[in-house]
């Protein structure tokens, strides 16, 4: 047979090829086609599902049949292609030639220039969550209290706060590096550390501090963490080196406000701001210890001896000064001995005894 039926349903249309070359388009409804050796061929594409995939395409747009019942769009190496479908996202398009049906549905295609590399958008979270989108778009979600260095090529090019983050592939080395901007607490631990009278002991310090600067974190020093460390250790060591032991103990408060002066001014070259520091512990060697403990045991012993013989004096001088009353005043002297019978009474059995002339007066003029 040199002639072919072909019926095209509804909403659907034929490509139309004739000895391999595209001859046009075949509405819904009975065609008659003169079919000699079998080098006609009808694929029919269904206007309800637009995207329109063919091996041939770029020879159905050349034609031109598709102006007014497509949207066809041709992305350059650069350019990346939004689609959306009757008001709600469905893909996205990397470079090269696409046709979508517009006769059965509400096409939209939004050309982005991927060369920025980093894609922003107000529906980026809908997009992110399309199918196949990582063919085309990496994603980074920096958390809470945290910030993200992007870095291009090895270049850096800026600081991004938290959220989910973008980048197309294929155009640059991109790299997000998140920094924590919470308060965190270094803990300087166990530093042995020799006084100005050779006397070694041990500290602990405390330094609470925020990265204030993602680009300088990263780029001074290979960890921020731990070039403050050392530089708390590089302070105390300075500090103390120029104490006595004494002197040391004696004004902790003011080598901790050194140590933070010290490390205010060298922070802000690592990106960092010192919020607070301390000094934990202070650990001596054991004879050490044994030996303060002795001073401090004498110390207090004169102290404890020194107020005993204050209060001593102060009594006998009491003890003085109402003998010397009671001397000049024989009538507060009668009184005195009248309070202590009556305290002798009180507390147990009283005898009088009279017996001769003379002591009978005397006990007599005491009543």
């Amino acid at each position: 047979m040199i002639l072919k039926l072909i019926k095209i349903q509804r909403y659907d249309v034929g490509l139309y090829f004739k000895d391999g070359a595209f001859r046009g388009l075949l509405d819904a409804g009975w065609h008659v086609l003169f079919h000699p050796l079998g080098r006609v061929r009808v694929d029919v594409v269904s206007l309800r599902s637009p995207w329109l995939l063919h091996d041939k395409l770029d020879v159905i747009v050349k034609s031109g049949v598709l102006d007014g019942r497509a949207k066809v769009v041709d992305l350059k190496d650069y350019e990346r292609g939004l689609v959306w479908i009757d008001g709600r996202f469905a893909q996205v398009l990397p470079a090269g030639l696409f046709a979508y049906w517009t006769t059965m549905r509400d096409v939209k295609i939004e050309v982005v220039d991927a060369r920025a590399v980093r894609f922003v958008h107000r529906d980026l979270a809908v997009i992110a969550a399309s199918p196949a989108v990582e063919r085309v778009l990496v994603q980074h979600t920096i958390p809470a209290g945290h910030v993200g260095a992007l870095y291009q090529d090895g270049e850096f090019i800026e600081t991004l706060l938290a959220g989910r983050h973008a980048f197309w592939k294929g155009i640059a080395d991109v790299k997000l590096v998140p920094i924590d901007t919470r308060e965190s607490i270094l803990d300087v631990a166990g530093q042995e550390i020799m006084t100005a009278d050779k006397v070694t002991l041990r500290l602990n310090a405390l330094v609470t501090y925020r990265i204030t600067d993602a680009q300088l974190a990263l780029g001074v020093a290979d960890d921020a963490r731990q070039a403050l460390y050392r530089e708390t250790q590089l302070v105390l060591r300075a500090l103390l080196g120029a104490r006595e032991l004494d002197g040391f103990l004696a004004d902790k408060d003011g080598v901790v406000t050194e140590l933070e002066q010290g490390l205010r001014r060298r922070a802000p070259a690592l990106g960092v701001d010192v919020i607070s520091v301390g000094i934990r512990d202070v650990i001596l060697p054991g004879e050490m210890k044994d030996l303060l403990n002795k001073v401090t045991e004498a110390k207090k012993a004169a102290e404890a001896n020194l107020i005993a013989r204050r209060e001593e004096t102060a009594a006998m001088r009491s003890q003085a000064n109402t003998a010397k009353l009671l001397q000049d005043n024989p009538t507060l002297m009668r009184l005195r001995e009248l309070e202590v019978l009556e305290k002798v009474a009180a507390t147990s059995k009283l005898n009088v005894v009279l017996g001769d002339k003379g002591l009978t007066e005397r006990v007599v003029n005491v009543l």
